[in-house]
């Protein structure tokens, strides 16, 4: 698949549905992905901090989660089709799960979040498995949850630590496993819960459902700083290329 370059980070020139599709032949051929969903925040973190960019690295695609990062692929001549969140692509692989009696891992969020999102899951699709889970507050270095997923061998593995926690967990692991798809999902499990709502349509539709998320959680603020240094730096990227 081919990629854009935006600041060190290989974004996957692709869309949702055919993402979906390429994700569906890997649990299919019993074969491993590691999926994140880069937004702005990420893309800059990974560029001040080089472990973390070697854990973007080890992913087998990274998609635009953001209009940020649309724009800037835009700017760069090099489009990406258009943004692909962990949330949707979430709901979708469910949807297939359900379908084809998949096999599924949740990891992350509080223990009371995992219990509302495995309800969802049993009364909305009803013919997933959902094999094990693991709430996202564990010691980092002595713990037996890669073990775990292993025994409990599922199809999929929605991973929602937050980054970079999310993306460096993966990395850390994936060479354990020989099959399964990774998705790093985000806040995904408290949307799912109810726990925190998602922008409306005519929102996501105009591009600001960052800006709905952050009347949500005004402590955001300090994130979003992100953004104009993730301009500028993209800007940067661009006059270079042109000399």
């Amino acid at each position: 698949m081919k990629h854009v370059n935006i600041l060190g980070v290989p974004f996957s020139i692709t869309n949702h549905s055919t993402l979906v599709e390429q994700l569906n032949h890997h649990i299919q051929k019993h074969e491993k992905s590691f999926v994140i969903t880069a937004n702005p925040e990420i893309v800059m973190r990974a560029k001040q901090e080089e472990a973390y960019m070697k854990s973007l690295h080890r992913a087998t695609y990274i998609t635009a989660d953001g209009i940020g990062i649309v724009k800037a692929s835009r700017l760069l001549g090099q489009t990406l089709p258009e943004r692909v969140t962990g949330y949707d692509v979430m709901i979708e692989m469910l949807k297939l799960a359900d379908l084809n009696h998949y096999r599924i891992y949740l990891l992350g969020a509080h223990q009371d979040t995992l219990v509302e999102v495995k309800k969802h899951i049993e009364q909305f699709y009803p013919h997933i498995q959902v094999v094990g889970s693991h709430d996202g507050y564990f010691d980092w270095h002595n713990n037996t949850i890669s073990e775990e997923i292993m025994h409990c061998s599922p199809d999929l593995i929605f991973v929602a630590l937050g980054a970079p926690k999310q993306e460096n967990w993966i990395a850390e692991h994936i060479d354990q496993f020989s099959k399964g798809v990774f998705l790093c999902v985000g806040g995904s499990f408290d949307v799912i819960a109810g726990k925190v709502k998602r922008a409306p349509l005519s929102w996501q539709n105009k591009n600001l459902e960052w800006f709905y998320r952050l009347l949500q959680q005004p402590t955001r603020w300090k994130r979003m700083l992100a953004l104009p240094r993730f301009s500028y730096h993209v800007i940067r990227q661009k006059v270079k290329r042109s000399l």
